[in-house]
């Protein structure tokens, strides 16, 4: 039987956007993704945990606790050889705006006043192509940044898996395949295959030829100076791991430049001590740097392995990936208790609904777990709660999971470029005090009289069903932002 030409071309065209699609969803990472470093063991004073906090009392007035820009600044002051960046999002505010804090033009300054005082330092800035409209509109601070020398690197995103594969299909074999369409269609043509550069890093030489580096939840974006965001910051092998992710990111993303300089200051860290001790004390700290997909094997892991009696404290932006929640429905019927700080998701956006996706998929889990799975929502005032961090302890051990990485499937399934650290020590130790203390005083609103971080789950339930199937329908397919 005979095709006709019509028919025959339909199904050609069918076939190529069904293998492009299976391709660009399953295609081989590109090097520096899905790196699980070494779990090295580090002296305790050499990991700081460091949380931003912004609330509001009862008038009204904001209630501010910051010091992740205050980490940044010191880094790249103490920069004595290299400053390595990856953020995925920097900018001033608007002239009508009034951030809380000028995080874009102190960053910016900081590195400026490095190149002029120690012109020999390398600084290499890998950032989103967002920011620039993928290349259309050229943004201030990098322009600056480049005309000082530091070295810019947009990142490749094309070369990254396709998590939109309904738009991003089409688009590879039309628009993208034919050149694009020029200026701001082309780029809001790319920005909806919905991927990106999304790590917050910083890595810096310590001056002692070691590294010390810095993974947040944290954007130099001036809108965004109020939110409140959680960072690590880590010395040793771990770093050296992450330092060699970076560079292979510069690296497919067209960076030529010379790693020499910075290849000696990685190698002393370059791998963990094979005599670390099988047990930990107070004074010692567990480190891995996990990013994209690994952050979610080493969570699910993790989440799996919690019995009756152990703790999972979560504090998210975002929570919708479905191995993520059925990992914590499960471990409530097991007797674990599971505790949910999230924030409500009311950006109405053209690319985000508002209330999606944390408010019918936490609703779905406190009904389907009878109430075992506890949620507060954390009290924002027109700023955001940006933090991404899980706890999960027990009589003896705490294991803490933070960085950029949302709880979504395009944050923990190979998608997104993210970063996230893997720390482990034992109840008693310091650190962990200090976490176990940052999530009960959000939870439990350990306040000046008047303040609230968190509210009760009713405040924004949604039970809606047409709600959930929406954002199941939304995340499966990747057509949102989420």
């Amino acid at each position: 039987m005979r095709l006709r030409p019509g028919r025959a071309l339909a199904l050609a065209a069918a076939l190529a956007f069904i293998a492009t699609a299976v391709w660009q969803t399953h295609k081989p990472l590109p090097p520096g993704m899905h790196v699980a470093s070494p779990v090295c063991t580090v002296p305790g004073a050499e990991v700081t945990f460091i949380p931003d906090i912004t609330a509001a009392d009862a008038y009204g007035h904001p209630a501010v606790s910051q010091g992740i820009q205050d980490e940044v600044l010191k880094l790249i002051g103490g920069a004595q050889r290299f400053v390595v960046l990856d953020y995925a999002l920097i900018g001033a505010a608007a002239a009508a705006e009034a951030p809380q804090r000028r995080t874009a033009t102190e960053l910016t300054d900081a590195l400026v006043n490095l190149k002029r005082a120690r012109p020999g330092v390398r600084v290499l800035f890998l950032t989103d192509p967002g920011n620039e409209r993928f290349g259309t509109a050229p943004l201030p601070e990098l322009t600056l940044l480049r005309a000082a020398g530091v070295e810019v690197v947009p990142v490749a995103l094309d070369v990254l898996r396709d998590p939109n594969f309904l738009y991003s299909s089409l688009w590879r074999l039309t628009l993208n395949f034919w050149g694009g369409p020029p200026g701001e269609a082309g780029a809001l043509a790319r920005a909806l295959n919905f991927k990106a550069d999304h790590r917050k890093v910083l890595i810096a030489d310590d001056a002692r030829g070691g590294l010390t580096a810095l993974v947040s939840s944290a954007n130099p974006l001036e809108r965004e100076s109020a939110w409140s965001n959680a960072a690590l910051r880590f010395s040793g092998a771990a770093a050296a791991v992450l330092l060699k992710s970076e560079l292979a990111v510069a690296r497919f993303s067209g960076w030529h430049g010379d790693a020499t300089g910075l290849a000696p200051a990685a190698a002393a860290d370059s791998a963990c001590d094979a005599a670390a001790p099988t047990s930990l004390g107070p004074a010692q700290v567990r480190v891995q740097v996990l990013t994209e997909g690994a952050i979610r094997q080493q969570l699910l892991e993790q989440v799996a392995a919690a019995v009756r009696g152990d703790s999972i404290d979560i504090a998210a932006f975002k929570l919708a990936d479905r191995g993520v929640l059925y990992g914590l429905l499960e471990a409530a019927q097991r007797g674990v208790r599971v505790r949910l700080i999230l924030d409500p998701s009311e950006d109405a956006t053209t690319l985000t609904p508002s209330g999606l996706p944390n408010q019918p998929l936490a609703s779905e889990l406190v009904s389907r777990s009878a109430g075992a799975v506890h949620v507060r929502w954390y009290r924002t005032h027109g700023e955001r709660f940006h933090t991404s961090l899980a706890l999960i302890s027990g009589a003896g051990r705490v294991w803490l999971l933070e960085g950029s990485a949302n709880l979504t499937r395009r944050g923990l399934e190979d998608y997104n470029l993210d970063a996230d650290v893997a720390l482990e020590m034992t109840r008693d130790a310091p650190l962990a005090e200090e976490a176990l203390g940052y999530f009960e005083t959000l939870w439990s609103n350990r306040a000046a009289l008047g303040i609230e971080y968190t509210a009760d789950f009713a405040a924004f339930a949604d039970p809606s069903q047409a709600d959930y199937w929406l954002c199941r329908l939304l995340e499966g397919a990747g057509v949102v932002a989420f």
